[in-house]
């Protein structure tokens, strides 16, 4: 199974194609079924090879603007189902959740196939808010309230078992990282080599993982319960999400991080010389971002059809919260220091990177809103964004140097840790 064009993700129809194809090839050993609808009522596909007794799940799209895991996983299920000490003599099933956020996926989909710069990502990729993310839903959501998407997937959790539950998702500048729920020692070693194999950098410092423990270079394990895992700005609660269900049955939860465009400085963990004001210079660029990003969506807003429509309201909030969260997030750096994390380059590269991304996500958002909408007061309002998506993409990538990760490195460095994971958890 390939990803079709040349260094380019797949789509999600060619995935859904791909699969049904390989699926068909190998009717004794491979079979796909649907296992829930989205809210839009797009198919959640689940591809499975082997009829062993270990249940491995590995899901990919959780986040929608993250779409290497759907090529990750075809090529999983092609690696195990030619190699019988992965399936039969691992006495191992492994399932495929194709996409858990098709519609947000499809959005993604949108803009040039091949090779986007940076500007062009997050001019079209597309990320819903956090109580959309079907991963993260449980934690934020009322119980009675829950996606069809996460409810799918926990009820998948909840009849599979899963030993090891794989979560494949993609961030788009940095480096290469796994966090865990629970522990597997070795896996730092498998990480580093296969990354410096492709030239991409583990990332040491990681925003998401910031108060998690270090069990190796680039490989973080989530805090016991009562201890603190993430920011106070971020609304979701680890503890409540979809990666602890395998807990109930005995598993565990690997999540597995490949960049888009790798950047060198996430893997300098040489201490930072003066974090206090780099953490004061970060807090004050985001609160600069904020107002701008405000006095954008304060143009636009007026400016949007038909802005009660279940995508432009979505939109429209979604502006707004990653504006309003540039002031959280700006007073969570602002408290930061002195920081319980010794902090060193690579964990203010990371903070320098998250900070840049939110404004970067919620200009892309505002000019998706301008998209098709006609008058000469929306023109120039759409050159305006345009023209600071641009500026703030350059300053991203001046500050980063960024390299391009094929898609094809991506693909083979995520599948090659999550087998390099498998093998520990099953070998040791």
């Amino acid at each position: 199974m390939t990803s079709g064009h040349t260094d380019a993700y797949p789509t999600v129809a060619g995935v859904a194609a791909a699969a049904s194809a390989f699926a068909r090839s190998r009717p004794g050993l491979c079979g796909l079924r649907e296992i829930g609808r989205s809210r839009e009522d797009r198919p959640l596909q689940l591809l499975t090879v082997g009829r062993g007794r270990r249940q491995v799940l590995v899901v990919a799209g959780p986040h929608s603007d993250e779409r290497v895991g759907s090529a990750t996983a075809l090529r999983l299920a092609a690696r195990v189902a030619a190699d019988a000490a992965l399936h039969s003599r691992a006495d191992a099933a492994w399932h495929f959740l194709l996409c858990l956020d098709p519609d947000g996926t499809v959005r993604s989909e949108a803009g040039p196939a091949v090779r986007r710069t940076p500007a062009e990502h997050f001019r079209h990729a597309y990320r819903p808010p956090a109580d959309e993310q079907p991963e993260w839903a449980p934690s934020i959501r009322p119980p009675g309230d829950q996606l069809p998407e996460s409810r799918a997937l926990v009820g998948l959790i909840d009849e599979l078992r899963p030993e090891l539950q794989c979560s494949l998702h993609g961030n788009d500048l940095g480096g290469s990282w796994i966090q865990l729920t629970r522990d597997l020692p070795g896996l730092a070693e498998p990480l580093g080599k296969l990354s410096a194999e492709r030239d991409v950098p583990v990332q040491t410092g990681t925003y998401d993982a910031m108060y998690w423990k270090v069990s190796g270079p680039g490989v973080y394990v989530m805090p016991e319960p009562g201890e603190r895992a993430q920011f106070a700005s971020l609304p979701e609660d680890v503890n409540r999400s979809t990666w602890i269900r395998p807990h109930r049955y005995g598993g565990m939860t690997a999540l597995f991080e490949v960049p888009m465009w790798a950047s060198r400085h996430v893997a300098d963990s040489s201490p930072h010389p003066d974090p206090a004001r780099a953490l004061g210079e970060l807090a004050a660029l985001l609160r600069y971002q904020a107002g701008r990003t405000r006095a954008l969506l304060d143009e636009v807003r007026p400016l949007v059809p038909d802005p009660d429509s279940g995508l432009r309201r979505t939109l429209l909030r979604l502006a707004g919260e990653l504006a309003a969260i540039c002031l959280d997030v700006a007073d969570d750096w602002a408290a930061m220091h002195p920081s319980p994390v010794p902090l060193t380059r690579a964990h203010l590269t990371a903070l320098d990177i998250a900070a840049r991304r939110i404004s970067l996500r919620a200009t892309g958002i505002l000019l998706r809103l301008l998209d098709g909408v006609p008058g000469a007061a929306q023109a120039r309002l759409r050159t305006s964004c345009e023209l600071q998506l641009t500026l703030w993409s350059r300053a991203l990538e001046a500050g980063h140097d960024l390299a391009w990760v094929p898609v094809a490195d991506q693909v083979e460095l995520q599948s090659q840790t999550v087998l390099a994971a498998f093998r520990l958890l099953t070998e040791g």
